[in-house]
């Protein structure tokens, strides 16, 4: 079981992270401080450091010297993104903004330590002067870090590896879960800019009243509340690369600011007279239609134009044979890691129900059936049953993505058999949306704000302008 080190002197937070680590089956130990970590710990000992960046006496940086090779994942507020930054040039091995959305952090946590494991069973080949190259050869397609053996996977690596030493900017599509974060990560890993920062930016995740502001910075006193002046990620990404997921979502005042970026390669901060020259790499990606966007208004097609320089278009699960199965196993393996757990295997039925299945929710829908199936089983068999999925559903486009809780009680819990997921959800929605904020409607779902944002897109229900509180 995976040992985790958290630094954080918030009580509340550092509590609140512990119960989220060890439902998850993660070993935690905790401390206020550098000075009482070194105190109670061997810092070298632990698998992974979780620490706040500002802390009493000495910064979370300090802990990257104490932990001689030991990943550590600074935690930080966007007030601080700069110098989160530059921690990572210092050498950690990524930043987690607060406060942050426990699915995130899980990921973050998951991928970290799955890179770590990777690195110390791949053979050494850490002579590339690329970060996580080693942690990536053991993967069947090496530098690029993804599974996938079929031919539309094979044609995207070999488009990656021409594309990714350019400063072209380039626009990944694929449907939601298919991986599109893998692919932008891959183009950095591979480019001239790999030492430099990645910002990844979800574009549906902030909200549209912010969006400028957490991209381009502001000045002090640039709007209520601007107490203090603060720079944005376009910013912080300054001779890295920019990942810019969910593209489609972004408001056209902040496209025609990006349009800048990439035409004259500068950022203005709100509230700013004075412009500023930044060296970005641009990687976008979306599950829409941009040029139907762009003919329709809601996109600016001289950006749009500017964005598809390269397209690289990632197939959805589906699609990709075998791949499935393989993807499948290295998930079941990387859990059983996860959990300290003896291996474990698919059924032959398990496996059946796997290549068959549609997979609406993708890679991300796959990933987390297999994780509650591994903590549910009480065997070293994962039997089809485990999985939550049933092949006669896919005849009925039951696409709900595991990622998000199931939805099979209404608002009272009361069984709804006589509708779908997708009809219940629908029904929900519509007769809630007029009355209730996203946050309460997510909750009441039991899911994301950002899953319920994800369904609204796919189900093509739109969002109020405005909501009142009022019935």
């Amino acid at each position: 079981m995976p040992h985790i080190l958290i630094v954080e002197d918030e009580t509340i937070i550092r509590s609140a992270l512990r119960r989220l680590l060890e439902r998850n089956q993660y070993e935690v130990s905790e401390a206020g401080s550098v000075q009482e970590a070194q105190e109670r710990f061997s810092i070298p000992g632990f698998d992974l450091i979780v620490s706040d960046l500002r802390l009493p006496g000495a910064p979370g940086t300090e802990l990257i010297k104490l932990a001689t090779g030991v990943p550590v994942l600074i935690m930080t507020s966007y007030a601080s993104l700069r110098s989160a930054v530059d921690s990572m040039k210092m050498g950690a091995v990524d930043y987690i903004a607060k406060p942050f959305d426990h699915d995130e952090m899980l990921q973050t946590v998951a991928r970290i330590l799955g890179d770590r494991e990777q690195a110390r069973s791949a053979p050494a080949q850490s002579g590339t002067g690329q970060p996580g190259a080693a942690a990536q050869s053991s993967t069947a397609n090496g530098e690029i870090g993804i599974i996938g053996h079929c031919a539309p996977m094979q044609d995207l690596f070999g488009k990656i590896r021409k594309v990714a030493p350019t400063d072209s900017n380039v626009l990944i599509q694929g449907e939601s879960g298919t991986g599109k974060e893998l692919v932008a990560r891959a183009l950095h890993n591979l480019s001239q800019r790999a030492k430099a920062p990645m910002i990844s930016v979800n574009c549906a995740a902030i909200p549209e009243t912010l969006i400028e502001s957490e991209l381009f910075g502001h000045e002090k006193g640039a709007f209520t509340g601007a107490s203090a002046g603060r720079a944005g990620l376009v910013e912080a990404a300054d001779g890295g690369t920019l990942f810019l997921d969910e593209i489609g979502e972004l408001p056209l005042e902040a496209q025609a600011r990006l349009l800048r970026v990439l035409q004259e390669g500068e950022i203005r901060r709100v509230g700013s007279t004075q412009s500023q020259k930044v060296d970005v790499r641009l990687v976008a990606a979306t599950h829409r239609d941009l040029k139907t966007l762009a003919k329709l208004g809601d996109f600016r097609e001289d950006l749009y134009y500017r964005l598809h320089v390269i397209a690289l278009k990632l197939p959805p699960l589906r699609e990709r044979g075998n791949d499935i199965l393989e993807i499948a196993k290295a998930f079941l393996a990387r859990q059983c890691a996860r959990m300290g757990s003896e291996a474990m295997y698919f059924s032959r039925e398990a496996e059946q129900a796997i290549r068959h299945y549609p997979w609406p929710g993708n890679v991300r829908e796959l990933e987390n059936a297999i994780e509650r199936a591994a903590i549910l089983s009480e065997s070293p068999e994962i039997d089809a049953e485990l999985l939550g999925i049933d092949i006669e559903l896919s005849e009925l486009d039951e696409d709900f993505d595991a990622p998000c809780a199931p939805l099979g009680t209404g608002s009272n819990n009361e069984p709804t058999e006589d509708l779908s997921l997708e009809d219940y959800f629908q029904h929900f929605v519509l007769e809630h949306q007029d009355h209730m904020t996203e946050t309460e409607l997510a909750r009441k779902l039991g899911i994301s704000r950002k899953c319920l944002w994800e369904r609204r897109q796919r189900l093509g229900i739109p969002r109020r302008k405005s909501s009142t509180t009022t019935g």
